[in-house]
């Protein structure tokens, strides 16, 4: 008790007042994106690699003009391609790159815009995805709308950072904030239409192998980070 003050309240406004100075004092001014190559999403992932080249045949649908104008807002690039394997199986890649990922533009996550098109999340869980590189941390989805089945494995990074959405996620942005940097980001998609879920994920799991596999450095560090945790 300090002048009739119950000491916790002290505690409570220095707590109020650090915070506030390290809001004004690390306050981020500089885009990631500015300080290294520009990305290129057409580019930075092969038409072709391991078993798996391009399906010209299928043309990925495109987002109802409303939710392609909020994805417009948060990203600068966006890619979807359909790939197909000898034994016929495709899987529909999709990744969206944003140059500000801080509070105000943070990735738009695939729960969200699958149900904005309509579909009902009849699964969601994290996991981790075995790569040659290390584990590698994803979310799981299983979207239905009618009889269409489609089984979703992504993961998003911050920065250099690969890391979960949700909390993690805010304490990548705010690590980078505490530099003075405004970090860019990415997420990363692969699905399928597929009612039997293991199977799905598995050879998801093996098309993000091969396609991990087949990048440069630099383009495996854009999509995956530069902090994977070892294989155990």
């Amino acid at each position: 008790m300090i002048l009739g003050i119950p000491l916790r309240h002290y505690v409570a406004l220095l707590a109020m007042v650090c915070a506030s100075f390290l809001a004004v004092a690390a306050k981020p001014t500089t885009k990631v994106a500015d300080l290294g190559p520009k990305v290129d999403l057409e580019t930075l992932v092969p038409k072709g690699f391991g078993t798996w080249k391009i399906d010209t045949q299928i043309v990925p649908v495109a987002p109802a003009p409303d939710l392609q104008a909020k994805l417009n807002k948060i990203y600068n690039q966006t890619l979807a391609r359909t790939y197909v394997n000898e034994r016929g199986q495709r899987i529909m890649l999709s990744i969206a790159y944003g140059g500000d990922q801080s509070d105000t533009m943070q990735v738009h996550r695939p729960e969200v815009c699958y149900a904005a098109q309509g579909f009902h999340i009849l699964a969601d869980a994290r996991g981790t995805l075995d790569t040659f590189f290390g584990m590698l941390p994803v979310k799981r989805l299983i979207a239905q709308q009618g009889p269409r089945v489609e089984p979703i494995t992504y993961w998003i990074t911050v920065g250099d950072k690969v890391t979960y959405p949700g909390f993690k996620q805010k304490l990548a942005q705010m690590a980078f904030g505490l530099t003075g940097k405004i970090p860019d980001g990415m997420l990363i998609r692969v699905s399928s239409i597929d009612r039997n879920q293991t199977e799905a994920y598995e050879l998801q799991a093996g098309f993000v192998r091969e396609m991990i596999d087949a990048l440069s450095e630099s383009a495996r560090k854009r999509l995956i980070g530069t902090d994977l945790n070892p294989r155990a």
